[in-house]
This record gives C-alpha cells, structure tokens and sequence, in this order.
C-alpha cells in the first residue's frame, strides 16, 4: 500500500512539473465528449489507451463490458453522460482475451459472475454457427469478444436514454472497438448508430 501512495506522488508532481495549471484546471467542472463503456480488466485502462488525461473521458467499467438493462449502475452513468454532461460519443470497447468471455464459454462454474456472464453465452448461442467453424478456442473467443461488444452496443442503442436523445436532436454517436493486449492497437469493428431509424423496429420506443 505504501507503495501505491509514493507512486501518485510521484504522478501528480510528474503532471505538476509538465503542466503547473493541470489540477486548478481539474477542479472545474468535467466536459469530457466520450463516454467509454469497457472491460474491467486491469489491462486495459481507458485513458492511457486513447491518450487522454484525466477529466477527459467519462468511464464505467465491469466485467466483459456488459450492457444490462437491469444494471442501474451502468444507466446512470449512461444517463448521466448523455443527459447531464451531453457527450457525443458512447464508446463501447471490449479487448481480446477477455477473462470474462473466456469463463463464459467454459461450463465450469466460478460463483456469483456465471449469472453476470450468462448473457455472453447467448450471444455464443446464437453464433453457434459461424463460431464452431473457426480454427481453435483462441479464435472462437476472439471472435466472441468481437460479438459481445457489437451486442453491448445495440444493447445501448435500445435504452430509453440514448434514443429519448436521438428525438431531441442530441448528437450522439455509439460505437463498438476492440482492443488488442498483445500490440495496444484499438481496433474499430465498423458498428457505429447515429439515429434510432438504425434500429429493427420492435426495439423503438
């Protein structure tokens, strides 16, 4: 612990050094434009990834990036950011190799998590078929990672909040990316909504 506490020393006298304003600045009110929506995983911190500082980007995080709408934590921060801070962007950002998407293709069970996860195995459920024609396990997870967050992502496009927005004419774009752990690159994976027309039509309010 004593450790944790010298190593933010040394950062904020490292911030500090390179930018004297950085914290007076800090204490004003926040105004990020993104909101990113990614996995719990300690591999994968938000703002180093896309080279932000602090008060820049608004995060919520847990494992394997879900999209619940039963998870009033994630709403409020959905609905915090879309309607009180008006960001434009909705990020949401799964990573290869993600623990979580591994567990779900797993039939061993690992406690509370198994009923967080189980929405994962749906998605494998309903790609059975494309994911039993790849090469090995490495690939089918990966390519569930993928899956996970192109349905994490409709999965915020039919809330409430984000399409109540749209109907104002709030600015707002969702977008799914992947991260890769064994280089740091982000990758887009092209399934990005501006509009509830986007939407298949039973999911409109």
């Amino acid at each position: 612990m004593k450790d944790l506490f010298k190593n933010n020393r040394r950062w904020a006298e490292q911030l500090k050094a390179d930018d004297p304003d950085f914290f007076s600045r800090l204490t004003h009110l926040q105004a990020p434009d993104h909101l990113w929506i990614g996995c719990s995983d300690s591999r994968v911190p938000a703002n180093e990834i896309v080279g932000l500082l602090p008060g820049e980007m608004f995060v919520h995080r847990n494992v394997a990036n879900i999209v619940s709408h039963t998870d009033i934590n994630c709403l409020s921060v959905l609905q915090y950011a879309i309607d009180v801070l008006q960001i434009e962007h909705v990020i949401v950002c799964g990573h290869y190799g993600c623990g979580g998407v591994k567990a779900a293709m797993c039939s061993q069970g690992l406690g509370l998590v198994d009923h967080w996860i189980h929405s994962i195995k749906d998605i494998y459920h309903n790609h059975e078929h494309e994911l039993e024609t790849l090469a090995d396990d490495e690939a089918r997870m990966n390519r569930l990672c993928e899956l996970n967050v192109i349905a994490q992502v409709s999965s915020v496009c039919q809330t409430n909040i984000v399409q109540n927005a749209w109907k104002r004419g709030q600015k707002l774009t969702i977008r799914g990316w992947i991260f890769s752990i064994h280089d740091g690159i982000l990758h887009d994976l092209k399934t990005s909504y501006r509009g509830v027309e986007q939407l298949p039509a039973i999911y409109r309010f």
